[in-house]
């Protein structure tokens, strides 16, 4: 063995972990920068499930235009109404007229998506506004696999923070007091990870409140990396569809 093979080695196995929230942003950002897929498209099948345990199906479309730029059409499609996010605002259309404007950073375009393509400060200074405490680290599990958590210490999952695989170094959960009701508790997971290329795409998102789950969206008819319509995210020309 080489003298600098055994160097090699011994930096690789003494290789700190990282210690913040800002470290494992740069981290995500610098496996993937120039690798993950620029524009993304799904039919997405929801399931909502009352208390009771009455569920609810529709289906949505949605195209994705990286970063920063996601587009929701309700069906049916002749409906007008969906949803379009553009950078750190979200429009409401209804009927094919724009309804509201509100300003809103999209916590799992930033974690899920942005994350690859924006500076890593950047992404961090919109995790900040969000309220992630970025400078609480500590190791977990999830779904048999190592992560890391970011926001809270061991043991608490009522304080906000987001949960990243640790060898896949992708967003896998969110969790935190629910907005109408802070007693209780929202955890987001993407889950059913495939690979897309040289990165990854969750085909299924879970919502739960206080362990139940309450949506459901499961994507199909996936494509990644194709052209998409500037038309699309712009608010001045919503349609109800892809013309």
């Amino acid at each position: 063995m080489t003298p600098y093979l055994v160097c090699a080695l011994v930096s690789l196995s003494t290789a700190a972990p990282p210690q913040t929230g800002r470290d494992i942003v740069r981290a995500m950002h610098d496996r993937y920068a120039g690798k993950w897929y620029r524009t993304l498209s799904f039919v997405q099948k929801n399931t909502a499930t009352a208390p009771d345990g009455k569920t609810e199906h529709s289906t949505w479309r949605e195209y994705a235009s990286l970063p920063g730029r996601l587009r929701i059409e309700f069906e049916p499609a002749d409906s007008g109404a969906g949803l379009l996010f553009v950078r750190d605002s979200q429009f409401v259309f209804a009927g094919g007229r724009l309804k509201s404007a509100t300003a809103f950073v999209h916590p799992l375009m930033v974690l899920g998506f942005d994350v690859y393509f924006d500076s890593a400060d950047q992404t961090v200074a919109r995790l900040e506004r969000l309220g992630f405490d970025l400078a609480t680290v500590h190791e977990d599990t999830w779904d048999g696999r190592p992560v890391y958590v970011v926001g809270a210490k061991a043991g608490d999952q009522r304080t906000r923070q987001f949960w990243v695989d640790r060898e896949r170094l992708v967003f896998v959960r969110m969790l935190e007091p629910g907005q109408r009701d802070t007693t209780r508790t929202s955890d987001i997971r993407f889950n059913q990870y495939r690979p897309a290329g040289a990165a990854w795409l969750s085909a299924e998102v879970a919502f739960l409140v206080d362990g139940h789950e309450r949506w459901l969206e499961q994507y199909t008819e996936i494509e990644t990396g194709g052209p998409l319509p500037e038309a699309l995210f712009d608010t001045t020309h919503w349609t109800t569809g892809t013309e």
